[in-house]
């Protein structure tokens, strides 16, 4: 009896997964944005705290709809595009296993496809989570994502979708791989540790922790100007909004939400991985034809 090709893996499976994952960590997230927009010095734990006196902890998951579209757009993109083109690769290659180089090539790759492609989702996400921090009259009020995409496109105009575009991209195609290599390969030999669970570990501690220090004052950019409505009068140029941040908060505003940024990393990645071998069990078992008996006369 000739054995069934092994299936290919379902495009969303990684956007699936990662849509899950945001439902336990998204007050982590909202947490953070708020933090970039308000020009105030609390901390994560005080800014949490306030808000959650204030609105009630069912407030902390405000703005979830936004992330999950997200996380539907951007992850099921990045995912998708990353096992396609590491595919195209290794059939270019004849490789089983890519190398460092073509890895980060197909990573950057489909982050920055990935990010351009989720966008619009990103500037709803940031608007709604951000929306609780700011005065009742200022806030957009969309009462879920695909509203919020609308009233966007209505009110703005198309080419409203692509502010913080570039910022967007730019974290999208941080190579985190090349990080995670690099502190692989200095505490395997300098700091004598094996190649086992707990250097991978350390390795995605300190790749993340780099990722998110380098990345934070494009992350802040981003956020003001996504949060900002061309309607209100608001919008501003990278320029003037780092210029206004160093004028009235001084340097440190560039590094505002690196502390729930980095809090997020770590369970955001393990969840996601961990719903994805779930996911992939279920769609393997799925897709698996059962045995029919053949009908006897």
């Amino acid at each position: 009896m000739s054995s069934k090709p092994k299936s290919k893996e379902p495009f969303w499976l990684g956007g699936a997964a990662a849509s899950i994952s945001v439902c336990f960590t998204h007050p982590i997230d909202q947490t953070k944005y708020r933090m970039q927009v308000l020009k105030s010095r609390d901390s994560m734990f005080q800014a949490t705290y306030r808000f959650a006196a204030r609105d009630g902890i069912p407030s902390l998951w405000s703005g979830l709809s936004a992330s999950i579209l997200r996380q539907s757009t951007y992850s099921t993109a990045r995912f998708g595009i990353y096992n396609a083109l590491s595919q195209k690769a290794r059939d270019y290659t004849g490789q089983s296993t890519l190398s460092t180089p073509w890895t980060m090539a197909c990573a950057g790759t489909a982050g920055g496809l990935a990010g351009l492609l989720g966008n619009p989702t990103e500037i709803v996400l940031v608007r709604m989570c951000a929306d609780g921090a700011k005065p009742v009259a200022e806030r957009f009020a969309y009462p879920n994502a695909l509203v919020g995409l609308w009233r966007v496109g209505r009110d703005e105009g198309v080419a409203a979708f692509g502010r913080g575009l570039s910022a967007n991209i730019t974290l999208a195609k941080s190579h985190r791989a090349r990080r995670y290599s690099a502190a692989k390969q200095y505490l395997l030999s300098s700091a004598g540790l094996k190649d086992d669970i707990r250097t991978h570990f350390l390795s995605s501690l300190v790749a993340g922790t780099v990722a998110t220090t380098l990345c934070a004052p494009a992350d802040v950019l981003k956020s003001r100007i996504q949060s900002a409505s061309a309607a209100s009068g608001t919008r501003s140029s990278i320029l003037q909004i780092v210029q206004t941040g160093l004028r009235e908060e001084g340097p440190r505003f560039l590094m505002k939400g690196w502390t729930p940024a980095w809090l997020r990393l770590t369970p955001h990645t393990v969840l996601t991985f961990v719903f994805m071998e779930q996911l992939r069990k279920l769609t393997q078992w799925s897709m698996a034809a059962p045995e029919v008996e053949p009908i006897k006369a």
